[in-house]
């Protein structure tokens, strides 16, 4: 890249995002729907949920970042949805390290963050004004426990990747059909940990197509757990990812496993 076009993708990513904004209020329905999956919150989390959904709306004027447009809903299928994941890190004997990989928005790491103040999160997203928001947003919250890794996850996740087998937990959303999002996660988890995918109503059929996908890559599909907004799709990590995976930016979703 030149100097030139270095500068020009300097100047893109270098956005005044909107400080100092009031949180958005919760809705009854969030409430009743969070009570009914078992969740709760301690001091200052819904106001830092609110804070981050008035943070990802008016970057949303900037940066396209979500097509959903009402707070109401973004509440139940943005706020919830990340939070169902709670169900599989509860469950975990140890999760101290989580990596969202296709970050975009903050979705679902940034809202998991906020309810897991003593986990370390990593948030890997490439497209630099969405990473750009990602920063602003952990800054305005003042999420200690968070970094954002402005990588492609194919290469933060290679052979001699900084996330490679480090993590004890990889999330995703909307991050491609499940043998490519395993391509792009599986790398991440160490042996015994777990990737945890929020999919839609095409995930057994997914899942059917990734069995190959599954056996190259080292991992077992453990369960496949439904909530009121999609589902989860969750592998165990039975060995060592094979050197030569992820396969080189872009090929995953070219030619999929």
């Amino acid at each position: 890249m030149s100097k030139m076009a270095e500068h020009k993708g300097e100047e893109r990513d270098a956005l005044e995002f909107p400080k100092g904004l009031a949180a958005v209020e919760p809705t009854a329905r969030f409430l009743e729907v969070t009570r009914g999956y078992g969740l709760s919150f301690d001091g200052g989390e819904i106001e830092q949920l609110g804070r981050y959904l008035a943070l990802l709306f008016a970057a949303n004027e900037l940066v396209n970042l979500t097509a959903i447009k009402d707070t109401a809903e973004a509440w139940e299928r943005h706020i919830f949805d990340s939070l169902t994941l709670m169900a599989i890190i509860s469950e975990m004997e140890s999760c101290n390290r989580v990596v969202d990989v296709g970050a975009g928005g903050g979705l679902p790491g940034i809202p998991l963050a906020i309810v897991n103040p003593a986990v370390d999160f990593r948030l890997v997203e490439s497209t630099g004004k969405k990473a750009a928001f990602l920063e602003h947003a952990i800054g305005e919250l003042g999420l200690g426990n968070v970094k954002v890794v402005r990588e492609r996850a194919e290469l933060a996740m290679g052979w001699d990747g900084r996330l490679r087998h480090g993590a004890d937990l990889v999330v995703a959303r909307a991050l491609g059909v499940t043998r490519v999002a395993l391509e792009l996660t599986s790398a991440a988890v160490r042996v015994g940990g777990k990737v945890a995918l929020i999919k839609g109503q095409k995930a057994e059929e997914e899942l059917a197509d990734a069995k190959h996908a599954m056996h190259v890559l080292c991992v077992e599909h453990v369960a496949t757990v439904d909530t009121a907004t999609g589902k989860l799709v969750v592998f165990e990590k039975m060995g060592r990812t094979p050197k030569t995976y992820p396969r080189r930016a872009g090929e995953p979703k070219r030619t999929p496993l």
